[in-house]
C-alpha cells in the first residue's frame, strides 16, 4: 500500500495538465501513486496522459463536476492519505513529498502545509496557521492542495458532496472536523504553488462562496448551533474581547 495518493482532476486545461504532471513526474520520492481524473477533455489533455507512463490511474468521462470527479479518484484510490494537486497547480519543489514524508508517520488525520498563490503572474507566500480554533474554520479554511487527507475518513464519514460548485471541500473539512478523535498537524513547508486563476479565486463568484459556506455548515449542525458559533466568533472578533482577554490572561485564565 502506499502511503500517498496524488490525485489530479482536469477539464479542457492542457497546459495547465502538462505543468502539473510535470511536477508530480519528477519528485525524487517516487513511492506514491498517481491518478489523474479528466472531464472528457476535446482538447489534447486525453494525449498527454496516455504518453505518461508513470500515472498509475486515468480516466477521461463526462462527470458532474469538480467534486464529482475528485470523488471518482477517491474511489480509485489505494494510499493511506491523498492529495489533491489539480491541473494547473504545481508542486513549489522536487522533494516535497520527500520533506512531508516523515510528517505522515504519526499518523494524524490532517496534515495541511503552506502554498505559493500565482495570479495573473504575480507570486505570494500564503502561510497555513498553526493553530485551528472556530475562527478559522467559520472565516477561512484549508487550502486543499496543501493538505493530506487520511483516506479513511472519507470511507468514515463519506466523500465530497457534488451538490456543490466551489466548496464542496469545506464542507468536507466541517463535516470532519465537527468529530470527536479528528487530529492534524501543520506542516510549516511551502507545498503547493496554487493557480489563482482558477473558479475558487475569481472575485465574481464570493456571493456563491458564502452561500455554499453557509450550506455546508446547515448540513452538518443545527441553524441554533451554527448561529450561536457565528455570534461568539463575532464578539471573539470584537474590541470588548480583546479587553477581557487581556484581563483573563492577567488572572491566569482562558481566553475567548
Amino acid at each position: 500500500m502506499n502511503i500517498i495518493s496524488v490525485i489530479t482532476i482536469n477539464y479542457n486545461n492542457v497546459e495547465g495538465l502538462k505543468k502539473t504532471i510535470e511536477s508530480v513526474v519528477s519528485q525524487t520520492f517516487q513511492d506514491f501513486e498517481y491518478l489523474v481524473i479528466d472531464g472528457d477533455s476535446t482538447d489534447e489533455s486525453v494525449e498527454i496522459i496516455t504518453s505518461t507512463s508513470r500515472i498509475n490511474y486515468w480516466s477521461s468521462e463526462p462527470d458532474e463536476g469538480i467534486y464529482d470527479a475528485m470523488n471518482k479518484g477517491i474511489a480509485k484510490s489505494s494510499g493511506e492519505y491523498c492529495l489533491f494537486l489539480n491541473s494547473g497547480d504545481t508542486f513549489v519543489e522536487n522533494d516535497v513529498l520527500r520533506k512531508v514524508l516523515t510528517s505522515l508517520s504519526s499518523k494524524k488525520s490532517f496534515y495541511y502545509g503552506n502554498m505559493i498563490l500565482e495570479k495573473d503572474n504575480i507570486k505570494e507566500e500564503c502561510f497555513a496557521p498553526t493553530v485551528i480554533n472556530l475562527d478559522f474554520i467559520l472565516n477561512n479554511t484549508f487550502w486543499h492542495p496543501c493538505v493530506f487527507i487520511k483516506s479513511e475518513l472519507f470511507q468514515l464519514y463519506g466523500s465530497y458532496d457534488s451538490s456543490f460548485k466551489i466548496c464542496g471541500d469545506y464542507e468536507f473539512f466541517v463535516r470532519c472536523l465537527i468529530k470527536p478523535g479528528i487530529s492534524f498537524e501543520h506542516i510549516n513547508h511551502f507545498i503547493t504553488l496554487f493557480d489563482g486563476n482558477g473558479i475558487s479565486h475569481d472575485p465574481s463568484k464570493k456571493e456563491l462562496q458564502k452561500q455554499e459556506r453557509e450550506k455546508a455548515w446547515f448540513l452538518n449542525v443545527s441553524d441554533l448551533i451554527f448561529g450561536a458559533l457565528k455570534k461568539q466568533n463575532q464578539f471573539s472578533r470584537s474590541k470588548y474581547a480583546a479587553v477581557i482577554n487581556f484581563f483573563q490572561k492577567i488572572r491566569g485564565k482562558s481566553t475567548f
